[in-house]
C-alpha cells in the first residue's frame, strides 16, 4: 500500500478560510484522509506484530489481502480504505494497542473484515478467517452476516461470497446492498448521480456518540431515502456550493435516535465522510444540517494537514451556539460550523416568504452575529498557529462582507433577542464571559 505527502495549495486553503473551498479543495482533502487510513492501516499490523499481540497473524493475513486487492482491483481497495468507519477502528485499535484499553471489538483482527469486504468488492477469489462480533460478521461497507461462534470463514469468488461458521452458511447477494437470508446490507440513499450509504450496524459508525439509533425498519429507510431526495434537490436548485461539498464528502449518514426535542447531528474527526442525524423534520432543516456539518468535515481533515490551534493551554470561551465554555478547538469548529450555517440562510431567506421566511432572514441574522464573535474571540485568544490566524483572517472577511446586508426588522430584533438571552442563561450558568 503506497503513500503520499499531502500538502494543502494556498488556493484551496483559502477558499476553505473564506468558508467553501469546492469539490477541488474537498478531494484533496479527501486524497488526505484516504491516506490517513492506510497509514493507520500500516500501524496497526506493526504496533500488534511489535506488542506481540495474539491477533498479529490474523491482522498480517488481512493486510496481505488486502494487498492483494490493491493490485487487483484499486477501484474496489479505494471504496474499503475511504469508508469512515475503518479510520475510526484502526486509530481506536491503534490507541488501545500503544497505551491501553479501547472500544469493544477495537482489535488487530478486524483487519481480516476489512480486506473481506474489499475481496468481496473486487470479485477476488480468497479465503480469510473473520472475527464474530455479537452473533455477526459485520463487512465494513457492506452489511453484516449472522452466524454464530466466535470465528467465520468468509470465502469469495468472481461472482460468489460467502460467511461459514458453525455449520451455518450466509450467502451474500450479487448485490451486497440488497438483503437476504441471515444477511443485512448497508441500504443506499440515492438523490441523482449521488448515492450514500446509511450506515446502522457497523459499532464504529459513530465512536463516541451514545445515541446512535438501531437497525431501521424498511419504512424507516423509505423516509431517509424520501428525506435525501427532496433535500438534495434543494441543495442542487438553491445551494450548489453546498450541494457540490457535501457530494464530494459525505459518504455515509448515519441515523441517530429521535431527541425529545428538536432535531440533533454530529460529525467526529475520526470518522471523515459520515454524518450523523436524527430523523429531520423537513428538507430545510436537512440541508442545513449538511451545511452544518460538511464545515466540520472539512476542518476536520485540514487540521490533520495544517495544525490551525495551539496545544490546549486549558482556557475556554463562550461560543453563542453552546451552553458549555468551549476550548480554542471547539471554539474554531463551531464558528466555521457556524459560517457555513449563516452562508446556507443568507441565500434560503430569499426563497422563503411568511412564517418561514422571517425565520430564516433570524437565522441569518443571529448566526453571521455569532459567527463573527466567535472569530473575534479565536483571533484575540492567542491560541492560533500562523496558518491559523490566517484562516480566521479569511473567516473574518466573509463576515464582515455580509454584516451590512439589510435584515427586516422583525427578524433582526428576534435575532438580537435570542442571542441576548443565550448569553444570560450562559452567565447564569458560568459567571462572566472570558476576556
Amino acid at each position: 500500500m503506497t503513500l503520499r505527502h499531502h500538502r494543502v495549495s494556498g488556493d484551496a486553503f483559502q477558499a476553505l478560510a473564506a468558508g467553501g473551498g469546492g469539490s477541488g479543495a474537498l478531494r484533496e482533502l479527501a486524497a488526505a484522509q484516504y491516506s490517513k487510513h492506510v497509514l493507520l492501516l500500516r500501524g496497526v499490523l506493526g504496533s500488534a506484530e511489535r506488542a506481540g499481540h495474539g491477533q498479529a497473524s490474523l491482522a498480517r493475513a488481512g493486510y496481505a489481502l488486502l494487498a492483494d486487492v490493491q493490485r487487483h482491483d484499486p477501484g474496489a481497495f479505494d471504496v474499503v480504505i475511504r469508508h469512515p468507519s475503518v479510520g475510526a477502528w484502526a486509530l481506536r485499535t491503534l490507541r488501545g494497542l500503544r497505551s491501553g484499553p479501547a472500544l469493544p471489538a477495537a482489535e488487530p483482527a478486524w483487519l481480516c473484515a476489512v480486506a473481506a469486504a474489499a475481496a468481496i468488492r473486487a470479485g477476488l477469489p480468497a479465503e480469510i478467517e473473520v472475527s464474530v462480533l455479537r452473533g455477526a460478521v459485520l463487512l465494513p461497507s457492506l452489511g453484516a452476516a449472522e452466524v454464530p461462534g466466535d470465528m467465520a470463514m468468509v470465502r469469495t469468488a468472481a461472482k460468489y461470497a460467502e460467511v461459514v461458521s458453525a455449520g451455518r452458511r450466509v450467502q451474500i447477494p450479487a448485490d451486497p446492498h440488497q438483503g437476504a437470508p441471515g444477511w443485512s446490507a448497508l441500504r443506499r440513499l440515492r438523490a441523482g448521480s449521488v448515492e450514500v450509504l446509511i450506515d446502522d450496524l457497523d459499532p464504529f459508525r459513530m465512536p463516541g456518540t451514545t445515541d446512535v439509533a438501531p437497525r431501521q425498519a424498511p419504512a424507516e429507510v423509505r423516509m431517509w431515502d424520501s428525506a435525501f431526495q427532496e433535500t438534495w434537490s434543494l441543495l442542487e436548485r438553491h445551494h450548489p456550493g453546498v450541494a457540490g461539498e457535501a457530494a464530494a464528502a459525505i459518504r455515509v449518514i448515519v441515523p441517530l435516535a429521535m431527541p425529545r426535542r428538536g432535531q440533533v447531528s454530529s460529525s467526529s474527526v475520526e470518522n471523515f465522510g459520515a454524518v450523523a442525524l436524527s430523523p429531520p423534520p423537513d428538507p430545510r432543516t436537512f440541508a442545513v444540517t449538511l451545511a452544518h456539518e460538511v464545515q466540520h468535515l472539512k476542518l476536520s481533515a485540514l487540521v490533520d494537514i495544517v495544525p490551525l490551534t495551539l496545544p490546549d493551554d486549558g482556557r475556554c470561551f463562550y461560543a453563542p451556539w453552546r451552553e458549555d465554555p468551549r476550548p480554542v478547538s471547539g471554539l474554531l469548529q463551531g464558528a466555521y460550523a457556524h459560517l457555513g450555517v449563516s452562508g446556507f440562510w443568507r441565500r434560503q431567506r430569499h426563497l422563503d416568504d411568511g412564517p418561514a421566511g422571517l425565520r430564516a432572514h433570524a437565522e441569518f441574522a443571529r448566526w453571521r452575529a455569532a459567527a463573527a464573535r466567535g472569530v473575534d474571540t479565536l483571533r484575540s485568544s492567542g491560541q492560533l498557529t500562523p496558518a491559523g490566524l490566517d484562516f480566521a483572517a479569511g473567516m473574518a472577511r466573509t463576515l464582515r462582507s455580509w454584516q451590512d446586508e439589510p435584515v427586516p426588522g422583525e427578524a433582526q430584533a428576534l435575532a438580537r433577542e435570542e442571542a441576548e438571552q443565550h448569553l444570560a442563561s450562559w452567565r447564569s450558568a458560568h459567571g462572566p464571559v472570558p476576556a
